[in-house]
């Protein structure tokens, strides 16, 4: 049965849930899409369609990797985990320029 994407709602909740458990309230920004013009702050709408394009996609692409395997169905191939198999990078020519380096 394949999965069924959250909903708007939901992934607001999982949000300001997860923000708060860090100590970040999202009612002391402005309410609506509009920034305050006195601080610059975002609104609260920005913020959190901000954060659901980015659970949509890059938090999706990064649980998607799996450790590459060569052999049996289940078994890491300790080779390629003896280098460190290179996991996905949010900004790849950042790493590879520190790597190279």
């Amino acid at each position: 049965m394949p999965l069924t994407p959250p909903s708007d709602a939901e992934l607001d909740i999982m949000i300001r849930a997860r923000l708060a458990s860090l100590g970040i309230d999202l009612n002391q920004l402005p309410a609506g899409t509009a920034s305050d013009p006195e601080t610059g702050s975002p609104g609260q709408a920005s913020v959190l369609a901000s954060l659901r394009s980015f659970m949509r996609t890059t938090v999706a692409e990064l649980s998607a990797y799996q450790v590459p395997f060569a052999g049996a169905v289940g078994t890491a191939d300790p080779a390629l985990l003896s280098q460190q198999a290179a996991p996905p990078a949010l900004y790849p020519s950042i790493d590879t320029a520190r790597r190279t380096a």
